[in-house]
């Protein structure tokens, strides 16, 4: 069990889930449930699908870079960094291929609505994965129409650049929430990739993905989101969330970690997430502000418009 929902004292809902910690030389420091099995991390491979386009020829650095790994908010500047990338491949929002969608952003969705804007392709959280993937295609002179096709040269260059990162095959491929291929690696896989990234040299596909995303958190999330928070929270922090209760992550010294929450519920994910920084001793790491990762990992329970509770993370380490 990796969280407990606490209600005025009850324990009313729990959280299971699978684990894995890295230490600064790779080695295993704690796991927990099936970490070796294939499972679906879903956009916690979005920077490891960004570094597989750079080494396919993208040109995309800082704000941009962070977007393409992204899961955004949809907020304004989410949308113009995705038109900036089509524009800049000479390709406009029609050729996107992701679903259309509000924002997620609340303000933002509210805005567009009260406008009476309908769902479009560029508000799509994966949008700038996939404006990014069109550019790739762009750049390597590779049709863009079936840039989707599990068989199309950019989807087999990012599978043989997960498996590499991960240090192990890809077990399965499937369909991701946005129309992508996704990709099946272990949780202990995960966290090796995203090891990978921090430590590999700078100016290479993988640290300029490690250091755009690190530079710009509100860039592959958004201004108001917690995965923004726990990055400004610990310097050298690389995390990206995915869909079904999923984190990726790592320090700057290699120690990395990864989870899939059982239950695929998100809520919990951002108090395992503190609890695991906490544990890897990231609130005392030089910069670290440790009441902001107190802040951006409690998860109140609320009763009568009052808190009444939290979650509760139980962690094996």
């Amino acid at each position: 069990m990796l969280a407990a929902v606490v209600r005025s004292g009850f324990a009313e809902s729990r959280h299971r889930g699978i684990l894995a910690v890295l230490g600064a030389d790779g080695t295993v420091l704690a796991a927990a449930g099936a970490a070796g099995e294939p499972f679906f991390p879903r956009s916690s491979n979005k920077p490891l699908q960004a570094a597989a386009m750079l080494r396919c020829g993208l040109d995309l650095d800082g704000r941009l870079l962070a977007l393409a790994a992204a899961s955004h908010s949809g907020e304004d500047f989410h949308v113009a960094g995705v038109r900036q990338i089509l524009a800049a491949a000479g390709l406009d929002e029609s050729a996107l291929q992701c679903p259309p969608d509000l924002p997620l952003d609340q303000a933002a969705q509210q805005r567009l609505i009260r406008a009476g804007a309908a769902p479009a392709r560029v508000y799509m959280n994966c949008s700038g994965k996939h404006a990014a993937m069109l550019a790739a295609c762009a750049a390597a002179g590779w049709p863009t129409a079936t840039y989707r096709d599990p068989g199309h040269p950019l989807q087999r260059a990012i599978r043989a650049t997960v498996a590499e990162l991960a240090g192990e095959p890809v077990a399965a491929s499937g369909v991701d929430g946005c129309g992508a291929p996704l990709l099946a690696i272990s949780v202990t896989g995960l966290a090796r990739a995203f090891r990978a990234l921090v430590l590999a040299a700078p100016g290479t596909p993988e640290r300029r993905v490690a250091d755009a995303m690190r530079a710009y958190p509100e860039w592959t999330s958004g201004s108001r989101r917690p995965e923004r928070a726990l990055m400004a929270a610990v310097p050298g922090l690389l995390l990206k969330s995915g869909a079904e209760g999923v984190e990726g992550l790592a320090l700057g010294d290699g120690r990395a970690a990864a989870f899939k929450i059982e239950d695929g519920a998100a809520r919990a994910r951002p108090a395992i997430t503190a609890a695991l920084l906490r544990a890897l001793g990231a609130d005392r790491l030089p910069g670290a502000d440790p009441a902001a990762l107190a802040a951006a990992g409690t998860v109140p329970v609320t009763g009568g418009g009052e808190v009444v509770g939290q979650i509760s993370v139980t962690l094996p380490l």
